[in-house]
């Protein structure tokens, strides 16, 4: 997972015609990095299995004031996306700027705000670059716990089956040497019988 995520976080960067910087969240991903030779702007290994908000606004801060001041131009972020139990993929989705979705519908008038439309979305982005980084946080730890109970699973079941094959090499060993012994003993019997 971890792999499959890095590879396209390379691919990325490579595709990309101006210098790239990295906010490192997690040990293998930042490390992967550094050994490449990127630019880490920050990193966060010490987030743990279970997250809050709040451990993850440090990360959304320093995005959104990089944008802010112009450090950056645009902002992605490199995820592993949940989709089932077997299945996660990674993506990479532009944050930073926000593209308005596409509308087929014509709206047609005026729209007043109160407060302005400045200041709610003064507001309102903030908060969801914030969540959009946490849930971009959580889909990864739902993948890799994901990721890691269907190798358990997988190792527990190959485990089962080695056993199996075990005893039965075991059994069949076992018995060949008791049909020997056996066999030893009647022809002992039989040679004792003849003198």
């Amino acid at each position: 997972m971890n792999a499959n995520l890095n590879r396209k976080t390379a691919g990325f960067i490579l595709e990309q015609k101006i210098p790239v910087t990295i906010v490192g969240v997690g040990r293998k991903g930042t490390d992967f990095m550094r050994r490449y030779g990127r630019e880490i702007r920050a990193e966060f290994t010490q987030l743990g299995d279970r997250p809050s908000l709040l451990d993850t606004l440090a990360i959304s801060r320093i995005v959104i004031d990089d944008y802010n001041s112009g450090y950056v131009d645009k902002v992605c972020v490199g995820y592993t996306k949940f989709i089932t139990t077997m299945t996660q993929t990674p993506l990479i989705e532009q944050l930073l700027p926000i593209e308005p979705p596409v509308s087929n519908q014509n709206h047609s008038g005026d729209f007043e705000y109160e407060p302005e439309a400045e200041d709610v979305l003064g507001s309102l982005l903030p908060r969801f670059v914030e969540m959009e980084i946490y849930h971009a946080i959580l889909e990864s730890i739902a993948s890799e716990q994901s990721a890691r109970m269907v190798a358990m699973r997988s190792a527990t079941d190959n485990a089962s089956e080695l056993i199996q094959d075990l005893t039965l090499m075991y059994n069949k060993a076992r018995q060949e040497a008791i049909t020997n012994e056996l066999l030893d003993i009647s022809g002992g019997a039989a040679a004792l019988s003849k003198n």
